[in-house]
């Protein structure tokens, strides 16, 4: 930037002195020359439009027509980099006749400034042609003499930022701005005001050492900044070649899209916790020249939410990233999942329709990329409300890992990861393991049932992909396993059901009190499936299966109980219970028909099995007689032998003794 103000320096000294030649020369002569000196200079052609016109009373002064300024050649964006309808000049008469250089006015009307950054870093505000390395160089006439401005003032401006590299550009409309330089090595102050998508924008500057400033040193500088209701202050000491800067930071960004729009940039409004009302930042901040950022002793407010910590911000290949080690007290970030999802409210409740709609905007995982270390008393995220938590949070590329270190919740404790994933969309995932967690309170918050008291453990791991919750539980999928200790269902006696055969034993004073109960269970398309559920009670057994639609919140579920009469668990009566329907007006009705249909079975296997016995009886009692009739022919089994064996070894006995005699006699006729 030196060189940019070093060359608008030029080209007012050249102007300047020419102006008191313009009595004896040609003003279109004059403008000729120090357009043709500049663009020696500078390398840039300047041209300078109409009459160029003096004036020696009151000050001495010129105003031109219309001029403009040449872009770099690299560029290929249309027209120059400076343009103006005109340029009015005052000095201080006497005291350039004492060598120095007093600017008593300088003013440019509806200027247009083009500034532009090249995909290899060139940038077009840096001249060449006139000294070495291709910049305005230090012996130049004039450049480097010292000089003062009373007013320095740019009405109805436009200012055009591109950076090639990165894609941004920011506009600035409606600019006007005052410099003032009251002394060349002492404070010297900017005031601006614009418009930047739709939205104001002001800065305010008062800094030390303008002469050390205009090289980029740095210098003690107090500077003010808005956008829309957002406001940032720093004060401290601060350079530009490279930036960098140590002082006190104090912002507030209740309005972040007029920030992301002033900056070039987009950027909605956070949801509730995050800083949809509310969001401001102090802290001692170092720009230390390379591009990094650091806020020691942070404070941060977001609506609620305070979080204290230090901040290290360092630029990366494709973003930035964030490294942290933050504190806070209580949070508060019901809002993260859109609508309401509060126990018992319109979005999460049993009672409610279905889950909220609302699109969840996730597109500020992209901005950067995170390591950062939380401790916090407590957590509400709205579906739940988790105690001390000490977490380790990663962001890439847009996919954020919530590495659960230590988290009480619900009488017990949560551990595993939960992931947020905003690469193309948004999916939600987990491996969480949840020991000693109370049921009631938990169910409550995260559904609004409050039906089941019991201390349990819950393993799930589990994958959703959607732009609202509706969305994610539609579709979720997973698996896990639960197991209870000793409590009981409200609203539900199973004992007394199948004592009555009555379903009727549903709704407030009816309970079924248990010893355990444990399953696993699957997760597909929104829906939870288990075969496995086994529940232990006193004089109750049961098992079940069946569907729990997480996503479309309905029940298809069978209970098969057995009702025990007997302390010594004697005379139990099966009695399957369906229960379905929806969340908010489950049906429960008992299986009598199964009842039938297992009596009849039970009937049908019980004489099958007598006609089997019967024809074994039967066929005992035959080969009993048999075997006595044989016995009296003198056929007998012996150890080992089948009945059929006797038999056919005395047929071969009795044969053998046959052949014998027949050979004899033929023998003995011989």
């Amino acid at each position: 930037m030196r060189w940019l103000l070093r060359a608008v320096g030029a080209i007012l000294i050249l102007v300047l002195l020419g102006a008191g030649l313009l009595l004896m020369v040609p003003t279109e002569r004059v403008a000729q020359a120090a357009a043709q000196q500049f663009e020696k200079l500078t390398g840039r052609a300047l041209t300078i439009e109409g009459k160029v016109t003096p004036r020696f009373w009151p000050v001495l002064g010129v105003t031109t027509g219309p001029v403009s300024m040449a872009n770099a050649d690299w560029s290929k964006e249309p027209g120059p980099m400076f343009a103006a309808d005109g340029l009015v000049i005052e000095i201080n008469a006497s005291a350039l006749l004492g060598g120095d250089i007093r600017i008593l006015g300088l003013r440019a009307e509806n200027p247009r400034i083009l500034l532009e950054r090249a995909r290899d870093g060139r940038e077009n505000w840096v001249f060449g042609g006139g000294g070495s390395g291709g910049e305005v160089s230090e012996a130049t006439p004039g450049v480097g003499k010292s000089y003062t401005l009373e007013e320095g003032r740019i009405s109805g401006g436009t200012i055009r930022y591109i950076d090639h590299a990165s894609g941004r550009r920011i506009a600035l409309d409606n600019v006007d701005a005052v410099l003032k330089v009251p002394d060349f090595t002492g404070p010297f102050t900017l005031e601006l005001s614009a418009l930047s998508g739709g939205q104001n924008v002001a800065l305010s500057a008062q800094a030390d050492v303008f002469s050390a400033f205009t090289e980029g040193r740095v210098v003690p500088l107090t500077l003010k900044a808005s956008a829309g209701k957002a406001r940032v202050a720093f004060d401290g000491r601060a350079g530009w070649n490279p930036l960098a800067a140590e002082g006190t930071l104090e912002a507030d960004l209740p309005d972040l899209p007029a920030v992301g729009a002033a900056m070039g940039s987009a950027i909605s409004t956070p949801p509730p916790g995050f800083g949809a009302d509310r969001l401001t930042v102090a802290g001692q901040l170092t720009l230390d020249g390379s591009g990094a950022a650091y806020l020691r002793g942070a404070k941060i407010v977001a609506d609620a939410n305070e979080i204290t910590g230090d901040l290290d911000l360092k630029p990366g290949k494709d973003r930035p990233k964030l490294s942290a080690q933050l504190r806070s007290g209580p949070l508060v970030l019901a809002g993260a999942a859109g609508g309401s999802v509060q126990g018992g409210g319109s979005g999460g409740g049993m009672q409610a329709a279905g889950w909220p709609k609302d699109r969840i905007d996730v597109s500020a995982l992209g901005a950067m990329d995170a390591a950062v270390a939380l401790v916090a008393p407590s957590v509400d995220l709205g579906v739940a409300k988790l105690g001390e938590t000490r977490a380790l949070i990663t962001i890439d590329r847009a996919r954020a890992v919530f590495d659960i270190r230590q988290m009480a919740a619900y009488g017990g404790s949560v551990t595993g990861q939960f992931v947020l994933n905003g690469r193309g969309g948004l999916s939600v995932g987990g491996d969480l393991a949840l020991k000693g967690i109370g049921m009631e309170p938990l169910l409550q918050d995260m559904a609004g049932w409050d039906r089941l008291i019991a201390q349990g453990n819950l393993t799930l791991n589990f994958l959703g992909v959607g732009n609202s919750v509706d969305e994610i539980m539609q579709g979720l999928k997973g698996s896990g396993s639960l197991s209870l200790g000793k409590g009981e269902i409200r609203g539900l006696d199973i004992g007394g059901m199948l004592r009555t055969l009555d379903a009727g034993y549903v709704g407030e004073g009816q309970k079924t009190i248990f010893d355990g109960i444990a399953g696993s269970f699957s997760i597909a398309g929104g829906v939870l499936s288990n075969s496995d559920l086994k529940l232990v009670a006193p004089y109750l057994t049961a098992t079940g299966m069946g569907e729990i639609g997480l996503g479309k919140r309905d029940l298809n579920y069978r209970i098969r109980p057995t009702a025990l009469t007997k302390e010594d668990g004697s005379g139990g009566v099966m009695v399957p219970l369906w229960i379905t329907g929806s969340w908010a007006d489950p049906t429960f009705r008992l299986d009598l028909e199964a009842i039938a249909r297992e009596k009849m079975e039970a009937e049908a296997k019980a004489a099958e099995e007598r006609l089997k016995a019967e024809a074994k009886a039967a066929e005992a009692k035959a080969k009993a007689e048999l075997e006595a009739k044989l016995a009296k022919e003198g056929i007998v089994a012996g150890e080992g032998e089948s009945l059929e064996d006797a038999v056919k070894r005395k047929a071969q006995d009795a044969l053998t003794e046959e052949a014998g005699k027949l050979l004899n006699g033929i023998l003995q006729g011989n």
